[in-house]
């Protein structure tokens, strides 16, 4: 007996084929991102890598491998430093820039980031778009220092002869654009006093010819030029930070000895690729500001010539931004230039 369902409600109770295959494409569409995730895992399900654009010894890598070892225990999986010495840390910052934005690549940067930043225009980065900032580690002074034959022994009796002999004083930098150029074309700014400036290849050569007094000061950070001040071969005059440091708590700070805006910090800090997940981003951070907030990371950044300095992740990003409108500033005003 034929069905007594009429034929035009049956076409109807079906939907046309086109119209299910774009709704399980739909489907599929909105479940790849959960797909997508559940084969990523929870993170980090493998190693990190901490890329240091300097040669082993320095600062940056310093800290990279002290802070490393530390979130390696704390993540549970290893993390590496690889670096890579060459053009100034863009080298180092173009391969985190252009790695995936996983968080299993990190760049270990300091305040040349934001100083080379503010006058190289052929960069292969945007320093605030291709970058994710994850936490700050550290800050730390600037030491002015001389000699340990000079006959100047106070900053004042420096910025006396200077007056008096306009350029005839040499300073030495780690090269055009560094963060210790910034510094003493800020200090010499402010006050008022004309200095020749000898630019260096590394903070190595320069210390050289200060004790060989081929060059008469130095702006250096604490870092690499405090064991010489403690082995009696440099004298520090001050320190470039707003007021004393505990680092170097003898010593006065530029602003109190009355050159005001001359005030630099050096700082380290963590960047990730632009687009890295929030939730990772904030991982990272969470753990980084936990270690070195630490007691013995406080007594290790002390020895080191800097102190902690946790920042959440919008903080530091909001900081870089300011940082690199600041140099821009004073490159303009001290006419300063890329090498």
């Amino acid at each position: 007996m034929p069905s007594t369902l009429p034929v035009e409600p049956q076409r109807r109770a079906r939907a046309p084929l086109c119209t299910r295959r774009l709704g399980l494409t739909v489907l599929a569409a909105l479940c790849l991102p959960a797909i997508a995730v559940a084969q990523a895992g929870p993170y980090p399900s493998k190693p990190i890598t901490l890329v240091v654009g300097n040669a082993p010894g320095g600062s940056n890598d310093i800290f990279a491998r002290a802070i490393g070892r530390r979130l390696q225990e704390a993540l549970g999986q290893p993390v590496v430093v690889d670096n890579k010495p060459a053009g100034g840390g863009v080298i180092a910052n173009t391969f985190v820039a252009k790695a995936p934005p996983d968080g299993y690549a990190l760049a270990i940067v300091s305040s040349t980031f934001t100083t080379g930043a503010a006058i190289r225009t052929n960069l292969s980065y945007d320093a605030v778009k291709s970058f994710k900032p994850v936490a700050m580690l550290a800050k730390g002074p600037l030491l002015v220092t001389v000699p340990a034959n000079s006959p100047f022994k106070t900053i004042g009796e420096l910025v006396a002869y200077a007056k008096a002999h306009p350029t005839q004083l040499n300073y030495g930098t780690s090269g055009a654009g560094s963060i210790n150029h910034f510094a003493t074309e800020l200090f010499s700014d402010a006050a008022d006093i004309k200095l020749t400036h000898v630019p260096y290849k590394g903070m190595g050569p320069a210390t050289t010819d200060l004790l060989g007094g081929q060059i008469q000061i130095l702006v250096a950070s604490a870092p690499s030029i405090l064991g010489q001040v403690k082995g009696g071969r440099v004298r520090a005059l001050a320190v470039t930070t707003e007021g004393r440091s505990p680092v170097a708590p003898d010593l006065p700070s530029l602003d109190q000895a009355g050159y005001k805006g001359s005030a630099t910090e050096l700082w380290w800090g963590v960047l990730a690729p632009a687009g890295t997940p929030q939730p990772i981003v904030d991982r990272l951070n969470s753990e980084i500001n936990r270690i070195i907030l630490s007691p013995d990371m406080k007594d290790f950044f002390i020895k080191e010539g800097a102190e902690p300095a946790a920042m959440k992740p919008a903080q530091f990003e909001a900081f870089i931004a300011g940082e690199i409108e600041r140099w821009k500033k004073v490159a303009k005003a001290a006419d300063i230039k890329p090498e």
